[in-house]
């Protein structure tokens, strides 16, 4: 039995919501808290494995860059598709850029060659793949921290959306993944 294509929104937030500090730093995604009765860390090297594509916005992609710098590249060799207008660098043969229609994108460019496609930010690509019903689940995972101020992750996404919870996860490091369906 083939596997069916499924395209993933992942995203790191905060408990109030945000995505992203106004600086774009990073270091709240380390937390000293503990949560006793909580997972533990899953096998995070075997999962990355079943994840045959990447998808990202323009501005997370220059923010996966300057992480880059000092993290190496998060994604390895995996293919990665960044939706941008803009002219951005590449220096990885497995990184291209696509600008066009996303149905186009899903249909025409992933679901041919690609089963399990994980969107990765940001947050206005997440909002169009979900208004243009392209997304089937959400995975978030919630960081024990409350930001106060920066990007939200669902701002304004002008419709509603019905969900399924399929899964929930607590963590001994405090982070809450939550695991939707997108019902559509």
């Amino acid at each position: 039995m083939t596997t069916p294509f499924k395209l993933t929104i992942h995203m790191v937030s905060s408990l109030d919501g945000l995505i992203a500090k106004k600086d774009n730093s990073v270091s709240w995604f380390d937390t000293p808290d503990h949560y006793e009765k909580g997972a533990g860390e899953p096998d995070v090297a075997a999962f990355l494995k079943t994840i045959d594509c990447y998808v990202m916005g323009s501005r997370t992609y220059e923010h996966a860059l300057e992480l880059s710098k000092s993290y190496g590249w998060a994604y390895g060799d995996v293919p990665t598709l960044v939706v941008t207008h803009r002219n951005l660098p590449v220096d990885r043969s497995s990184i291209e850029t696509y600008s066009g229609d996303l149905n186009k994108l899903v249909n025409e460019r992933l679901k041919p060659k690609y089963k399990n496609v994980w969107l990765v930010g940001g947050a206005m690509l997440a909002k169009d793949f979900i208004r243009a019903k392209l997304a089937d689940d959400i995975r978030l995972s919630v960081l024990p921290i409350i930001l106060g101020d920066g990007l939200l992750f669902f701002d304004h996404i002008g419709q509603e959306q019905a969900l399924h919870l399929k899964d929930v996860t607590a963590y001994k490091n405090g982070m809450v993944e939550l695991w939707y369906e997108i019902k559509k």
